[in-house]
């Protein structure tokens, strides 16, 4: 038996060295999806069997007969032991937010094959690696957010900096998705109906396990996944329904109300009322829809359109400019690694952990799963024609306003597209046109509703499969609102602790409504004036989005790899200390290039000058022309603080591993005493 799974394993390994190989050597024809699929698959198992056992086993030392905080601490509020599988469903819902779906469909732009590359080996030794060793520190001690342990292992000043660093970049991406969101339900009454009904049955279904039948997870589950698909295909019924459709096609403006009301509630209510049952919930609908696109993936096994690499390698591109290097790496964002994880590691799911074994697939294979998504993603976009690909991504003011001129820049590209193909595409899902749909979901879900419609039920069903995807899109992201307000009401409490010591406690309702409150609206400001915004916000808010994600990353590797140093010595530091130096390097370039690059199109400086220059000319409306000089002089002012404020952590950083290895520092561990744990297994 032994000897069988070695056997197994090689294979496994074998597979998915040839499918890479495959994969980056391939010239001159198109390849084919499952090549993708099997060599993500085959990647993320050997990584999770060897490389995360080896992390688990040597290097953390994971033992499951030492309490954790969710038992010791267990207040029934925020420290509650929970079980591994809704554990895994909150972790899974809580990370995966718009970069694994809409990052990977931008960054094809340059091509399949960078994107692909970067998402597979950036996840198994860069993005799980971060999130398993950041929620093992925080889980050894007392559930701590990512900003008190940069406090107690690099230093009091360095400490400090990375809290308010990272409260900062939690602002600008908690403002980013949310106007995602708005965007994606803007006028859609069945993505709206269906997102509005998973509240009630999350609230349904922490109530049925908290009173009506404790530890029943597999009974409500099942009830949840009903009520879930039910609400799903209700939704079509409103929003073809004269009377309903009405009541449920919001505007922008209301619907970003309702997100900062959402956010507001999820951070102050109860965790295992709203914001657990709500993640698990959702994660039948993002597992599920996950599935049925890899299942269709395999059975279509479609072909990808678009080349390894394009002609916009060059940082010409329509959809966004710069290089290949550094920018592909910083769209693609959580796909790969992403900062915005740790706080979620370090958040609300320590205080869920009931065993330290559970790190394991919590942390670890979390990552993975949403790397695959992101696998799956620039296969859905990457199926298409590139014409059409180009067509519905690419903004008005590059490839032309009308129909006929944005078809005949792109042919000029030389990727073939007429009228009448993209009127027809647009006519076959029920939209009016397809031009134009910058941000990624669009395209995304086109993708996607092919593959589903050539899996079964024929073309006839491309229209309910292309809104069930924008729905599923809107679902996947919302689920990041409610679990970054949490953590970042823990950050601010702990800053207002050393104030007045009552404010930092969590479990002081006063505090908690009240901290709540001032994160909700701090980033509900910038989804305002991202609503506001003549541009749709996106121009001005997303490309903070991927520089400060990865900025945060950067942070959370230099607590990690502090934490590794203190506790074994340089032995292990290289496991966290690797994906650091590649990650400082990569972001830092793209946050230089986006403040002083001459090109308007890529630096935001540049940018601010050309717009200056169009309102002297008096060729612009003037109220829009001074709103957009000020939205890219703050992006230039908030992407040159958060650079100096990452370099002074990483300083501070180099100073406290220095100091260790010549042996003038002491290598203090701030673990938490052990403690023998009482909880069985069948209490979860």
């Amino acid at each position: 038996m032994r000897f069988l799974a070695h056997v197994f394993w090689v294979a496994v390994a074998a597979a998915g060295a040839v499918c890479l190989g495959g994969i980056a050597l391939s010239r001159g024809e198109h390849i084919n999806s499952i090549w993708l699929v099997l060599a993500a698959a085959c990647t993320y198992l050997t990584g999770y069997r060897f490389y995360a056992k080896f992390i688990a086993a040597r290097v953390m030392a994971l033992n499951d007969q030492r309490a954790t905080p969710a038992e010791r601490m267990r207040n029934g509020h925020d420290f509650e032991p929970t079980n591994k599988w809704i554990v895994f469903g909150h972790h899974f819902a809580a990370i995966a937010g718009p970069g694994p779906l809409v990052g990977p469909v931008l960054a094809a732009q340059f091509g399949y094959l960078p994107g692909t590359l970067w998402i597979i080996i950036g996840a198994v030794l860069g993005g799980a690696v971060q999130d398993f060793v950041i929620l093992f520190a925080s889980v050894r001690r007392d559930g701590k957010s990512l900003g008190q342990m940069a406090r107690e292992e690099i230093g009091k000043v360095g400490g400090l900096i990375a809290l308010l660093t990272v409260l900062i970049i939690m602002v600008i991406l908690l403002a980013v998705v949310a106007l995602v969101v708005v965007n994606a339900l803007r006028g859609s009454p069945w993505g709206t109906f269906t997102i509005a009904a998973t509240m009630p049955i999350a609230l349904f279904m922490g109530l049925y396990l908290r009173y009506l039948r404790p530890g029943k997870v597999l009974e409500c589950s099942a009830i949840g996944f009903v009520l879930v698909m039910g609400s799903i295909f209700a939704g079509r019924s409103v929003a073809e329904s004269s009377g309903l459709a009405p009541a449920f096609t919001w505007g922008a403006m209301t619907l970003a109300i309702a997100i900062i009301a959402y956010g507001f509630l999820a951070s102050a209510l109860p965790v295992w009322l709203l914001l657990a049952p709500r993640d698990y919930l959702s994660t039948f609908v993002k597992l599920g829809v996950v599935l049925m696109l890899a299942v269709g993936i395999l059975f279509v096994r479609p072909q990808l359109q678009l080349p390894a690499f394009t002609r916009f390698v060059d940082g010409t591109g329509p959809i966004f400019a710069g290089k290949v290097f550094p920018f592909c790496f910083i769209t693609i964002a959580c796909g790969a690694i992403s900062g915005f994880h740790s706080l979620i590691s370090s958040g609300t799911t320590p205080k869920m952990i009931a065993k330290e074994s559970h790190a394991w697939p919590v942390g670890y294979g979390s990552m993975l799963l949403e790397s695959f998504v992101a696998i799956m993603a620039m296969i859905a976009a990457c199926v298409l024609e590139p014409g059409v690909y180009f067509a519905v991504n690419s903004p008005a003011g590059i490839v032309g306003a009308t129909p006929t001129a944005a078809a005949a820049k792109i042919s000029s590209w030389g990727f073939p597209l007429d009228v009448a193909t993209m009127a027809g595409l647009a006519k076959q899902v029920g939209e009016q046109t397809l031009f134009n749909r910058t941000g990624g979901a669009p395209s995304l879900a086109l993708g996607m509703a092919h593959i589903f419609a050539r899996s079964g039920g024929g073309q006839a069903l491309v229209g309910f499969w292309y809104h069930f995807a924008i729905m599923f899109e809107a679902l996947f992201i919302l689920t990041i609102i409610d679990a970054g307000t949490r953590v970042g009401r823990f950050m601010l409490q702990d800053l207002l602790g050393h104030v007045w010591a009552p404010l930092g406690r969590t479990s002081w309702m006063p505090g908690v409504i009240g901290a709540s409150a001032f994160v909700v609206g701090a980033w509900g400001y910038f989804l305002v004036q991202g609503v506001r915004d003549p541009l749709g916000g996106i121009n001005s808010l997303w490309p903070l989005f991927g520089i400060s994600n990865q900025l945060l990353a950067a942070i959370a590797l230099c607590v990690a790899t502090t934490v590794l140093l203190k506790m074994h010595g340089s032995k292990y530091m290289w496991i966290t200390c690797a994906p650091l130096v590649w990650l400082v390097t990569v972001t830092f370039s793209a946050a230089w290039q986006k403040i002083f690059s001459p090109i308007p199109a890529i630096g935001f400086l540049a940018q601010a000058g050309q717009f200056e220059q169009q309102l002297a000319a008096g060729t612009a409306n003037a109220a829009t022309m001074r709103v957009l000089i000020f939205n890219a002089r703050l992006d230039a002012v908030v992407c040159g603080v958060l650079l100096v404020l990452v370099a002074a952590i990483l300083v501070d950083s180099l100073r406290v591993w220095t100091g260790i290895l010549r042996g003038t520092r002491e290598a203090r561990v701030s673990e938490a005493p052990f403690v023998l744990s009482q909880l069985q297994t069948e209490e979860l």
